[in-house]
């Protein structure tokens, strides 16, 4: 009876305020809610769901969702303190979905365009092989429809539940991606917190032009990885977009609340 009451209390509590992840200030839900999940105190865009970016991005109630109900099985039977089977039905009951990637066509400022979005909170966002396969579907559909393609990565990288199997897809989209510039139709990446490992390494810098939210953490693997590897002191800020933008690797560092007017201006000059 006790544990029900502070669960409710819990729920309650966050319900009216939230925990800034960088500055750790406690923020009022709502006056957050109002600045698109970008932290008041400290500016740090704050990660969204699925459905919080697509009220951001797109024209309201123009989403249609492709592939809904394609999920991941278990070829490797794979254990470690759990089993596999076991963490990707937690994950399904916490998230109301049934994988990482979301997919789908929607309009932005009026243009048609297909999306590829992925949910962090579902395993980390990381790619499974049925991610991939959405994903290299939806730029499949893209080309026969003839509409330019849009990824939003949140990801740790492949899923190594999935083995070889998961890392096959960065292949695969890759591919996927450069029979879509053949064709001469326009692929926007758009990195948000977190962008790594093979996602990082494939669709995430593959785009014609490559964006990032600000203060993202993008690489392949993390800092401290790299510092223990190479045993030297990291350079500031090494790894986030700002640092990513001054050496080259990103096109531009866009706030949240520019980004769907940019998008639209892009997929303008990119296809008229």
């Amino acid at each position: 009876m006790a544990a029900r009451e502070s669960k409710r209390v819990q729920e309650e509590t966050e319900a009216i305020w939230l925990k800034c992840t960088s500055c750790q200030e406690i923020l009022f839900r709502k006056e957050v809610e109002r600045r698109l999940f970008v932290c008041p105190k400290c500016g740090t865009h704050l990660r969204l769901t699925v459905e919080q970016r697509l009220l951001l991005v797109v024209d309201r109630g123009s989403f249609v969702e492709h592939h809904a109900t394609l999920c991941s099985g278990d070829p490797l039977l794979f254990t470690d303190r759990r089993p596999y089977v076991t963490r990707l039905t937690e994950a399904r009951n916490r998230t109301a979905r049934e994988e990482a990637v979301v997919c789908g066509v929607a309009t932005i400022e009026g243009r048609r365009v297909a999306l590829g979005l992925f949910d962090f909170a579902f395993f980390g966002g990381s790619m499974g092989s049925v991610d991939g396969e959405k994903l290299t579907s939806l730029v499949e559909h893209a080309l026969a429809e003839r509409l330019p393609v849009i990824f939003f990565s949140a990801s740790g990288g492949a899923r190594m539940q999935e083995g070889v199997l998961s890392l096959m897809q960065m292949a695969k989209v890759s591919a996927a991606l450069g029979r879509l510039r053949e064709a001469g139709l326009p692929y926007l990446s758009v990195m948000t917190d977190p962008t790594t490992g093979g996602v990082a390494a494939s669709l995430g810098m593959l785009g014609d032009i490559n964006l990032a939210e600000p203060q993202a953490l993008i690489g392949f693997a993390g800092p401290r990885v790299i510092a223990q590897t190479i045993r030297e002191k990291l350079p500031p800020g090494f790894q986030r977009a700002e640092f990513l933008l001054e050496h080259g690797m990103v096109d531009s560092v866009v706030e949240r609340k520019d980004l769907r007017r940019l998008l639209g201006q892009l997929l303008g000059l990119l296809r008229d």
